[in-house]
């Protein structure tokens, strides 16, 4: 059901594994792939199966080290603005994924690979892991969300000083500045995003979706709508089955047994 040319999918205990697999350019993306990103994702909405998604790259070395050069290079005005409205489409059905998404960055994050992990919900980054925007290097500026996503993420002057320079930041500073939730050794980071994908698993796949929309959707609005559609969302949870469960198990003192409806 899942099979890619350029990712490698495996489903286990509802937890879905994706993995970026071309290591041979340290897993740089170009159309094909972010079709691929795009499809996947839009396949998952509607599996039920998958309650947390794990995104990492293959190999050791690299998350993905960027967009591939060598295909923007042969871009005209019209030909990048479409390329970059395939790159959006992408990003946006891993953003807008209704369940928890967790990139392991396992050692480059560059570019379009850094907007990638931006698009997930939480990310982990072993100790090897280096992360920049240095498109400006080479004439461009970000175009898939990195403009947009490291300001709301680090502060507009931290992002700005990462795209004006084209600094490149190490895992620890990353964790600093907001970027990174964790940092761990190489060898533990699929562990420990196991181990956190896990714990997000046992949850109630319906009161992970409400808090996320919540979350979501009152980032791009004013406070009080914010408040609004945190409380029409909390309303929702009484109208559902594990609410109700939920709130009985708490109340009888008893584990709850959430069935995602």
């Amino acid at each position: 059901m899942y099979v890619y040319k350029n990712l490698i999918c495996s489903l286990e205990n509802n937890i879905m594994f994706i993995t970026i697999n071309r290591p041979k350019v340290l897993n740089a993306l170009n159309s094909e792939v972010f079709n691929e990103l795009y499809s996947v994702f839009e396949q998952m909405k509607d599996d039920d199966q998958v309650r947390v998604v794990i995104l990492t790259g293959s190999g050791n070395k690299a998350f993905v080290a960027g967009s591939d050069v060598s295909e923007m290079s042969e871009c005209n005005l019209i030909q990048a603005r479409n390329f970059a409205l395939g790159v959006n489409r992408a990003q946006q059905a891993i953003a807008r994924f209704p369940r928890p998404t967790i990139a392991a960055i396992n050692g480059f994050a560059f570019g379009g690979g850094l907007e990638v992990a931006m698009c997930c919900d939480i990310r982990i980054a072993s100790e090897n892991a280096k992360f920049g925007q240095p498109e400006v290097n080479v004439g461009i500026i970000p175009g898939g969300g990195g403009t947009q996503r490291l300001a709301r993420l680090i502060g507009a002057g931290r992002a700005k000083e990462m795209i004006y320079t084209c600094m490149t930041i190490d895992a620890q500073r990353a964790f600093e500045i907001g970027l990174v939730n964790r940092v761990v050794t190489q060898e533990a980071l699929m562990e420990e995003a196991l181990k956190m994908a896990r714990k997000i698993g046992e949850k109630s796949n319906v009161m992970l979706t409400f808090a996320k929309a919540a979350i979501d959707t009152g980032a791009d609005m004013d406070l009080d709508n914010a408040l609004r559609t945190e409380i029409e969302l909390f309303a929702e949870c009484f109208g559902s089955i594990d609410g109700k469960e939920g709130l009985i198990a708490f109340v009888e003192k008893r584990k709850a047994n959430f069935i995602g409806k």
